[in-house]
């Protein structure tokens, strides 16, 4: 049967472009961070990066899961222009753990995944798109797994 898509594929890709050019500028920030961090992992300490961006259940969301010396981490990455209200790791409160110690049980449950260590890092990316290249921060091992939730093997 004939496709549904009305559009052909130069009115898709502009309207793609034309929808990504919409994108609040705090999400585009936070975009290009994710990048940035990601690569610092991959080519400067050669962590294994096994997703971005990952969506676990309605409202939760994991920045990078990696894999470095057979730890599972999972990196949360702060991205500000610069630190004139502070360091962006500032920002991972006590309910944002919570919220990224969920994520992770959930991604494990998941993917039915029992690694032997994980690991909770934080990534402060400050500059912005376009700037001289950021600063780069890695605070590995910036919080433990909230206090209620518990690995089950």
């Amino acid at each position: 049967s004939p496709s549904m898509n009305p559009f052909s594929p130069a009115m898709k890709q502009w309207l793609e472009r034309w929808i990504k050019s919409r994108e609040a500028s705090h999400l585009q920030a936070g975009k290009w961070g994710e990048r940035q961090a990601a690569r610092f992992l991959k080519r400067s300490l050669r962590y294994r990066i096994r997703e971005q961006r990952v969506r676990v259940g309605t409202h939760d969301e994991l920045d990078i899961v990696a894999e470095h010396s057979g730890i599972l981490v999972f990196v949360e990455v702060k991205t500000r222009r610069n630190e004139a209200y502070g360091r962006p790791f500032a920002a991972v409160n006590k309910a944002k753990r919570k919220r990224l110690s969920r994520a992770a049980v959930n991604y494990l449950k998941k993917y039915k995944l029992q690694p032997d260590h994980i690991r909770f890092d934080v990534i402060e990316v400050i500059g912005e798109r376009g700037g001289k290249p950021p600063a780069i921060r890695h605070i590995e091992n910036a919080f433990s797994l909230d206090s209620s939730y518990r690995l089950w093997w």
